[in-house]
């Protein structure tokens, strides 16, 4: 299994099903922090379910149309990045993210950003890269901010989680955008 360094103490590794122990036990340290954005973590809240949502991701892996990672610090499971959606027909992708108190700060979620960000674009040869967050996410705005992506527009009251309406908001930069800003 490969892993890359995100920071000292950070790690960076594909999350399969055969770890869905260690990934329920993670998203249930981070369902509270997650729960206010994002329905993601509802998926998950037993071993078979966490299977599934990890089986899910190992599917779409297979098909090219997206991947799932886990972050770990000091050997912990912490967070996660994702392509949500990957097309490489069209040369768009989503990027996602998530994190349990434990994997904030330290600036783990942005370096693993960039790393997906790399690879779709210098790799995979990828158009354009989007980032979709609760416009109340401060948190999440801001990865896509640090990495150089553009609020593209917001749609009002896009999604009903919890019996609210969220605002979503898209961002995005593009293969053109990123080498420049790596260059």
């Amino acid at each position: 299994m490969f892993s890359v360094p995100l920071a000292e103490n950070a790690e960076l590794r594909p999350l399969e099903p055969w770890q869905a122990p260690e990934f329920l036990a993670h998203i249930d340290r981070a369902r509270a922090h997650t729960d206010p954005w994002i329905p993601w973590a509802t998926f998950s809240t037993d071993l078979d379910s966490a299977r599934a949502t990890l089986q899910r991701y190992a599917d779409r892996q297979a098909t090219d149309s997206g991947r799932i990672f886990g972050i770990w610090r000091d050997g912990t499971l912490v967070g996660g990045v994702m392509f949500v959606h990957f097309d490489t027909k069209s040369g768009n992708c989503e990027i996602g993210a998530w994190t349990e108190p434990a994997g904030e700060g330290g600036g783990l979620i942005t370096a693993a950003v960039r790393l997906l960000l790399d690879y779709a674009f210098a790799t995979r040869g990828m158009h354009r890269a989007e980032w979709w967050c609760s416009a109340a996410n401060a948190r999440s705005r801001a990865v896509a901010e640090r990495v150089g992506m553009r609020r593209e527009g917001v749609l009002r009251e896009w999604f009903l989680h919890n019996g609210v309406r969220h605002d979503k908001e898209i961002w995005a930069v593009l293969a053109s955008e990123w080498a420049a800003t790596r260059a």
